[in-house]
């Protein structure tokens, strides 16, 4: 049976309550899931109301070393329109580079409306499989052009992190609702994983930040 952590909570992903051995790490999927508050008021609920404009929520993944630092800040390509795609090939999973270049960790695709029951995205990490110099896997949410949509955190209810592991089975799950500690908040560190004694700790974070950058969060986490 899962577990429903609350804030700064922790667990071991391979035990469960029993503290038995019993959950597969080979294959791990940590899914994220949100809702966004309906729009209109008690009339405009009553008589179906609007959703909204469309939130889009990108789940980012920083893999971080023994020094709690992210160590490879991959590579700088030209993009369209002039842009340049930061962070290719990096420790850093996100859209521009969903796939770490060892194969073991990548971020399923990008669903924008949070429309539905379950995952809106995923990001996939064989842990097992990881390499011993990545420590650290810390779980990021950030939604796209918030700022400029004055879009945020106190919008969005029914966020939720969850560990599911190789066979389907849900390990553990933080869920949490926006309120108006989260308004203006558009990125958010949502929870990390991270190796104790041989073994993967999952922690509950709930952190948010005002930017709606990710690259902003990610500044802490580097080498200066």
């Amino acid at each position: 049976m899962a577990i429903n952590l609350q804030k700064g909570q922790t667990i071991n992903l391979r035990k469960n309550e029993r503290g038995d051995n019993v959950y597969d790490l080979s294959t791990v999927t940590i899914g994220l899931g949100w809702d966004v508050r309906r729009q209109g008021g008690f009339f405009g609920r009553l008589f179906g109301g609007s959703d909204g404009p469309e939130y889009d929520l990108d789940a980012v993944a920083f893999l971080l070393d023994k020094n709690g630092k992210v160590a490879d800040l991959g590579k700088t390509l030209p993009g369209s329109y002039g842009r340049e795609v930061v962070l290719y090939q990096s420790d850093v999973i996100y859209f521009n580079s969903m796939r770490h270049p060892s194969g073991k960790i990548w971020l399923t695709g990008d669903k924008r409306t949070g429309a539905g029951d379950g995952d809106d995205e995923q990001i996939i990490v064989k842990l097992d499989q990881l390499d011993e110099r990545y420590q650290k896997i810390v779980f990021v949410v950030s939604i796209y052009q918030g700022l400029i949509n004055r879009q945020h955190f106190g919008m969005i209810e029914n966020a939720f992190i969850r560990a599911v592991d190789a066979k389907g089975r849900e390990i553990t799950k933080f869920s949490l609702s926006g309120d108006a500690s989260m308004n203006g908040m558009c990125s958010m560190v949502f929870a990390e994983v991270y190796r104790h004694n041989g073994d993967w700790k999952f922690r509950a974070i709930g952190e948010p930040y005002p930017t709606d950058n990710f690259i902003e969060v990610l500044v802490p986490y580097t080498y200066k």
